[in-house]
């Protein structure tokens, strides 16, 4: 072996020289692994240099894989790996007289090299995952469950490559062994599994996304995604509480994306007010002239007036109030809003907007205002609606139409004081 020859060598040479060295001795032995320490550190420290070299470039060249590597020390930890490797190769051939010594040497050294490239691994997947965040890539796919289930499948072979070195095996005798275990891995890896190919489903459907504005009121999640993991999706509530949801449970189960709403550039308004029908009546022309100082009233009122009266002057009839078509003062009051919301800056001018009626009920007859705003920021969007309703509720006087109210006890007390 190579070994034998290299101390006998070194033995006969150290002999000339009037040293006399068994070639199988503790002392020889030392030598050949202080050797082989100094080659490996040799080899760190020609590794760092090199990669320190390797880290300056990266920095200029592309910044954050620099700093996403430097985060999770990658680069430093394959630096730890060169000088383990040279152990494991020559440390056996150092030991070789001591068969012993020599095998819990290579065992230790070979797991040593395992864990190291299982954390240089682990570390790599956290970098590549960061800069997956970075770029936005994670808003379209569930990057962190990948990694997580490289991480599983990663540690598992290890940990079945570490037995086999231990027991001095091959791995695949481990690994067909695991035919019989295969009713326990799935019991329990079963949210595993079921939530890596929920995040398939979810990405390849694109049915969530990172910052995803969701509601799902199974798990009383109303909020923002703040993470896709292997099994649970992080949802950040609006009041700041966190729901988090198994990720094979947005498969099984019904939620809202509102994320749609957000990329559409307008969030909808879908709100009514309730008429008091007795409040309802045919407007005099009187009325109707006064009306036309409203400036976005005119054009309707001029071309509802002309169509009217064309229609009356064809009848035959006694002109009776039954027969002849009038104005009314609800029918203006929706024009009126028609026209507002087309004029009005908030509101989206390419989405649908209307007023419409909606089916009476015991509270009046409720009058719908449907239409979106051109912001879909949730306080812009409430502060739209409010001012819209507050000029609803403020102008329907001047239409002589009343808003449905149930009767208050103050209503009560001012009936007993009359």
């Amino acid at each position: 072996m190579l070994e034998h020859h290299v101390r006998d060598y070194i033995s006969d040479k150290l002999s000339a020289l009037g040293i006399n060295s068994d070639p199988y001795g503790v002392e020889l032995t030392i030598v050949f692994v202080s050797v082989v320490i100094g080659i490996a550190i040799i080899g760190h420290l020609i590794t760092h240099h090199i990669i320190r070299t390797i880290r300056n470039v990266l920095h200029r060249t592309n910044e954050p894989l620099s700093d996403a590597f430097s985060k999770y020390k990658v680069l430093e930890k394959l630096t730890l790996l060169v000088p383990v490797m040279v152990l494991d190769l020559l440390i056996p051939l150092a030991l070789g007289h001591y068969t012993l010594l020599s095998a819990i040497a290579d065992k230790v050294l070979s797991i040593s090299i395992l864990i190291s490239f299982i954390r240089l691994v682990f570390a790599l997947l956290d970098a590549l995952n960061d800069v997956a965040t970075f770029k936005g890539i994670t808003r379209r796919m569930p990057v962190k469950s990948f990694v997580q289930l490289i991480k599983l499948f990663t540690f598992f072979v290890g940990l079945v490559v570490s037995m086999s070195i231990l027991a001095n095996e091959s791995p695949v005798i481990f690994l067909s062994g695991l035919g019989v275990a295969t009713g326990f891995v799935m019991l329990v890896f079963k949210d595993t599994i079921l939530g890596f190919v929920a995040g398939i489903q979810l990405s390849a459907n694109r049915m969530i996304s990172l910052n995803d504005w969701i509601e799902m009121d199974s798990f009383k999640a109303n909020g923002s995604v703040e993470e896709i993991s292997l099994t649970t999706v992080k949802v950040r509530n609006f009041d700041n509480t966190v729901s988090m949801i198994p990720a094979y449970a947005l498969v099984q189960n019904a939620f809202v994306n509102w994320q749609g709403m957000s990329d559409s550039g307008g969030r909808r308004i879908k709100r009514a007010v309730n008429i008091d029908v007795n409040s309802i009546r045919f407007m005099t022309d009187e009325e109707i002239e006064s009306l036309k100082d409203i400036r976005i009233l005119r054009e309707y009122l001029f071309e509802k007036s002309k169509e009217i009266k064309a229609y009356n002057d064809e009848l035959d009839e006694i002109p009776h109030l039954g027969n002849t078509r009038q104005m009314t003062n609800l029918g203006i009051f929706r024009a009126y809003l028609a026209a507002y919301l087309r004029t009005n800056k908030d509101i989206h001018s390419y989405m649908m907007f209307m007023v419409r009626q909606l089916d009476p009920t015991p509270e009046g007859l409720p009058l719908q205002i449907y239409a979106f705003t051109n912001n879909t920021d949730w306080v812009f969007y409430e502060g739209v609606q409010a001012d819209l309703f507050d000029h609803i509720y403020s102008i329907m006087p001047l239409f002589d139409l009343r808003p449905y109210q149930a009767l208050s006890g103050h209503d009560v007390l001012g009936l007993k004081k009359n």
